[in-house]
């Protein structure tokens, strides 16, 4: 009996880990009567860290006309089942008599083969008129490939700070590639030999996370959440040469049991580049 009592825990243990929610999924969203459409597509990019979820939303009619909005949420391994919770319009371009809707998800994670999908029911209110939407239903389905670009987390400050930063534009150079098999990448940068007053910014896929930041011996340290198969491109840009040009740096990528070194060179001319792509 306590033999039978291990296996199945184990068995129940491989379960839960092996229903990994990261990536991007996409489908579609219907709406009550005195909604703008009856139906809309949607596309959730998750990020998926134990029981914990962010990520960002996409609900759209057309692919030029959509509403971008930020969440939060839990995964309940035992029931299979997440609730995500919009908090916050990112971007938005729809016609003028319709408005963005705060929603809130109730979904039930499935998989039947090579097909995985949530599906479930939402809620929500106007983000503008604090009036209740007339909610819906929501179908989606795990893909390998996105309709919108792919973020990565970026804090407000930094945000802030993107808005009004205006870098002038290099050219990149594409040092290496690195094909990792973990979702979670580490990247810790540290001047290269001499420590010679060398500054960088640092960008992912476009976004700002590291700004005028000075290479020592102390790791300037990036983490971030890869989507299966979707690139990410870091890249390196020259706040200065420092002492002793040009601007170089050590690069130390840990993912999972994975490790790698990449040296980088950055000049007021050309910008490093490291490409990331997560292959499960």
């Amino acid at each position: 009996m306590t033999r039978l009592l291990i296996l199945l825990l184990s068995l129940l243990s491989l379960c839960s880990q092996a229903e990994d929610l990261n990536g991007i999924w996409k489908g579609t969203l219907t709406q009550g009567p005195g909604g703008c459409y009856p139906t809309y597509f949607l596309e959730l990019q998750i990020n998926f860290t134990g029981d914990r979820i962010t990520g960002k939303a996409y609900d759209y009619y057309d692919k030029a006309h959509f509403v971008k909005m930020s969440f939060t949420g839990r995964y309940n391994a035992q029931t299979h089942r997440l609730v995500l919770i919009e908090d916050r319009v990112l971007e938005s371009d729809i016609p003028g008599d319709c408005s963005p809707c705060m929603k809130t998800y109730d979904l039930d994670y499935t998989r039947n083969g090579a097909i995985e999908e949530l599906t479930g029911d939402w809620k929500g209110f106007y983000s503008e008129k604090h009036l209740i939407c007339p909610p819906g239903k929501i179908k989606l389905q795990k893909a390998t490939a996105s309709d919108f670009p792919v973020d990565v987390d970026q804090n407000d400050t930094l945000a802030g700070l993107q808005a009004t930063l205006h870098l002038q534009p290099r050219q990149k150079a594409v040092v290496k590639t690195v094909t990792v098999s973990s979702s979670q990448i580490k990247i810790e940068l540290y001047d290269d030999a001499v420590i010679d007053h060398d500054t960088v910014t640092v960008l992912i896929n476009g976004k700002l996370l590291l700004y005028r930041q000075m290479l020592t011996d102390r790791p300037l340290t990036i983490n971030f959440n890869a989507f299966p198969n979707i690139p990410y491109e870091l890249v390196m840009y020259a706040d200065n040469l420092g002492d002793i040009p040009p601007n170089t740096a050590l690069m130390m990528v840990t993912a999972g049991s994975q490790k790698f070194e990449v040296f980088l060179s950055s000049t007021e001319e050309k910008s490093a580049a490291v490409r990331f792509v997560y292959r499960p």
